[in-house]
C-alpha cells in the first residue's frame, strides 16, 4: 500500500470530503429501502408528465421481487433487463437487486448478435424487455436458456395505467405493470453479503477488448455510489439530477442512478438524449442541479438553438466520464451554465469511477488531467512491458489501481481475470502520467497508440488541437498504415453545421501543421456526417480504424 507521503495528490483535496468514508454495510436493495424510509414522500422519478415517489418506487420493486421469487427466480439467477432509461428500468433493476439475483443490463441499442452472446453467456432466465425490441427477442429465442419473457411498454407507468397489452409472440408474455399490480405480499429477502454477492455482470471489452462480464458485488456498487455522491458533496433530498447517461452503462448506473438513489435525490429520466425538444422542456420545467455525462453529451447540449434561453443556468457540478474531454469543450460549456464542469474517469472494472478533478476550487481544476483518486482509492504508474515497475512522476507508464469499487473478476474467464487483478491491483490498459502535484492524465489506450517512423503519437493530442478549430464539432485520431514510416495520422472530423461545405480538409491539416510537431499532424482527414460511438456516447476509434484500413 501506498504510505500517506506517496499519496501526493492529497494536498489538493477538495473541501469537504473526506479522504476515507464509513460506508453503510448494505445491499443495494436495503439502499432503496433506506432512502424510502428516510424520504417516503420526495419525489424520486420524473419521467415525462409523470412522478414517482419514494414510497411507490420501493413498493414497485418490492412487488417485481416477489413476482419472481414466484417464477422460481432464487439468489444468484441472472436477470436480463432491456431497456432504456424509463421508471421500468430501475423498478426491474432493484426488484432483481433485492432478491439477491444478478442483474443484467443490456443495451437497447444492442442487436441479434450481442444480445445473443450476454444472454447466452450470463446464462439468463428472464428477460424483461421494451415491446419494441420484441424483433430482436424474437430472433434469439433459440439461442438461449431464457425461461419467462416480460414486457412492457413505455406508458405502463404513466398517469393512466397502460392498457392491457397482448402478447406478441407464441412464448409467454408476461407484462411487467400486470404483474406488479397483481402482486400480493413482499418478497422473501435472502441473506446477502455485501462484500461477496454479485449484484452485476456488467459486460466490457474490458482491457482486451473480448467481450466479458465484470462481475460487480452489491459492496463494490454502494462503495461507488457514496464516493461519487460525496465528490459532488450531492446534498440530501435536494439535487436534481439531469439522468440522460443510460443506466445500462455502467457510469450511467453509478452516476445517474444509484448515487440519486442514495442521496434520495430527484431524477429526470431521459429515454432519448437526442430528442432535444423534450430535453430542453425538462430542463425548462425541473431546473437540474446535477449534470454528469459525456463530452458528447456536453456538445450535444450547446449545439441546441438559442439554448442559453433555457434554464442551464441552474446546473451547478458536472463531471465528464468515458472518454476525454476537450479542454475547449469544457471551457465554452462552463461559460454558457455558470456551473462547474470537470473531468473524471473510470472504468467498467472499478464500478466505474476511479478519478476525478476537485469541484470545490477552480484552481484545484486541472483541464486536460482525469484528477485524483476519489476517497479510499490509491493508484500508481508501473511500466508498460511488464507492470512490476513503479515509475516517478512525468513518467508515462500504464495507470494501475487499487481501492473498495474494484470488480471480483471477470464471469467465467480467470485467465483473462488474473490478467488485469494482479496483488490486489487493477491493471486498466491505459497510459497515463502522474505530475508532481498528484493529478493524472491519461494518454491514450495501450493499444491506440500511432507509431510514426519510431515516434509515438497519442490521439489524445492530436483531437485536443482538432477541438481548438471553430468549425469542428467532433473529431477523432487513429492510426493508417503507411510504408513508409510504418503509421501516420488520419483524422475523422464532423463539423458544425454553419461550416459545412466551406472548409477543406487541406484547411484542417494547415491548422494542425501550425501547433503540432510534423509527425503528429494528421496527413489525411476525412470529413464525415456522424462518427460512430458506444450507447453511452464514446467515439469508436476502432470502427474508424476497421473503416481506414479497409480503404
Amino acid at each position: 500500500m501506498l504510505t500517506l507521503l506517496e499519496k501526493v495528490w492529497t494536498k489538493h483535496w477538495p473541501r469537504g470530503v473526506p479522504q476515507s468514508i464509513d460506508y453503510p454495510n448494505i445491499s443495494l436493495g436495503e439502499m432503496l429501502k433506506e432512502s424510502a424510509n428516510k424520504a417516503p414522500n420526495s419525489v424520486a422519478i420524473f419521467f415525462q408528465s409523470n412522478q414517482i415517489t419514494y414510497e411507490q418506487l420501493d413498493n414497485f420493486a418490492d412487488k417485481f421481487g416477489g413476482v419472481l421469487q414466484r417464477l422460481g427466480i432464487r439468489k444468484g439467477d441472472r436477470i436480463a433487463v432491456y431497456l432504456p432509461n424509463t421508471p421500468q428500468f430501475v423498478v426491474a433493476y432493484f426488484g432483481v437487486l433485492r432478491i439477491g439475483a444478478i442483474v443484467v443490463a443490456c443495451s437497447p441499442l444492442y442487436k441479434e448478435r450481442e444480445l445473443a452472446h450476454i444472454l447466452s453467456d450470463s446464462e439468463s432466465r428472464v428477460l424483461v424487455y421494451w415491446d419494441k425490441l420484441d424483433p430482436y427477442v424474437q430472433s434469439v429465442k433459440g439461442k438461449t436458456k431464457l425461461e419467462q419473457f416480460i414486457i412492457t411498454n413505455l406508458d405502463e407507468f404513466g398517469i393512466q395505467k397502460a392498457a392491457k397489452t397482448e402478447p406478441v409472440t407464441s412464448y409467454v408474455n408476461l407484462n411487467l405493470r400486470q404483474l406488479i399490480d397483481t402482486a400480493a405480499g413482499k418478497p422473501i429477502s435472502p441473506l446477502l453479503n455485501p462484500g461477496k454477492d454479485i449484484a452485476l455482470f456488467q459486460y466490457t471489452g474490458g482491457t482486451t477488448g473480448t467481450p466479458k462480464a465484470a462481475m460487480l458485488t452489491h459492496r463494490n456498487l454502494v462503495v461507488n455510489a457514496v464516493q461519487f455522491a460525496t465528490w459532488l458533496r450531492m446534498r440530501d433530498r435536494e439535487e436534481v439530477n439531469l439522468s440522460i447517461l443510460p443506466f445500462f452503462h455502467i457510469y450511467g448506473m453509478t452516476a445517474a442512478l444509484n448515487s440519486p438513489i442514495y442521496t434520495s435525490s430527484k431524477m429526470i429520466l431521459i429515454s432519448d438524449p437526442r430528442d432535444t425538444k423534450s430535453l430542453v422542456e425538462a430542463i425548462d420545467k425541473f431546473e437540474p442541479t446535477i449534470f454528469c455525462g459525456v463530452p458528447a453529451s456536453y456538445i450535444g447540449l450547446m449545439n441546441i438553438p438559442n439554448i442559453q434561453q433555457h434554464k442551464i443556468r441552474s446546473i451547478r457540478a458536472c463531471i465528464s466520464g468515458a472518454s476525454p474531454l476537450p479542454q475547449e469543450i469544457q471551457r465554452r460549456f462552463e461559460e454558457l451554465t455558470g456551473g462547474r464542469l470537470v473531468e473524471g474517469y473510470g472504468l467498467t472494472e472499478a464500478s466505474p469511477v476511479t478519478h476525478v478533478n476537485p469541484l470545490d476550487d477552480p484552481k484545484k481544476n486541472r483541464p486536460g488531467s482525469i484528477g485524483i483518486p476519489i476517497s479510499d482509492t490509491i493508484c500508481k504508474i508501473v511500466d508498460v512491458e511488464n507492470g512490476t515497475r513503479d515509475l516517478p512522476p512525468l513518467e508515462a507508464g500504464e495507470l494501475v489501481i487499487k481501492g473498495p469499487q474494484v470488480m471480483l473478476g471477470y464471469w467465467k474467464m480467470p485467465v483473462e481475470t488474473d490478467l488485469v487483478l494482479r496483488d490486489g491491483w487493477l491493471f486498466t490498459g491505459d497510459i497515463a502520467v502522474m505530475d508532481n502535484d498528484g493529478y493524472f492524465r491519461l494518454i491514450d489506450r495501450k493499444k491506440d497508440v500511432i507509431n510514426v517512423s519510431g515516434f509515438k503519437v497519442w490521439p489524445r493530442e492530436v483531437e485536443e488541437v482538432l477541438y481548438e478549430h471553430p468549425a469542428i464539432k467532433e473529431a477523432a485520431a487513429v492510426a493508417t498504415a503507411n510504408p513508409e514510416s510504418g503509421e501516420r495520422v488520419k483524422a475523422f472530423v464532423v463539423l458544425k453545421d454553419s461550416f459545412r461545405g466551406r472548409i477543406s480538409p487541406s484547411e484542417i491539416i494547415a491548422f494542425c501543421n501550425e501547433r503540432l510537431a510534423i509527425y503528429k499532424v494528421p496527413q489525411i482527414v476525412e470529413i464525415r456526417e456522424s462518427l460512430p460511438k458506444t450507447p453511452v456516447g464514446k467515439i469508436l476509434r476502432r470502427e474508424l480504424k476497421q473503416l481506414s484500413d479497409a480503404k
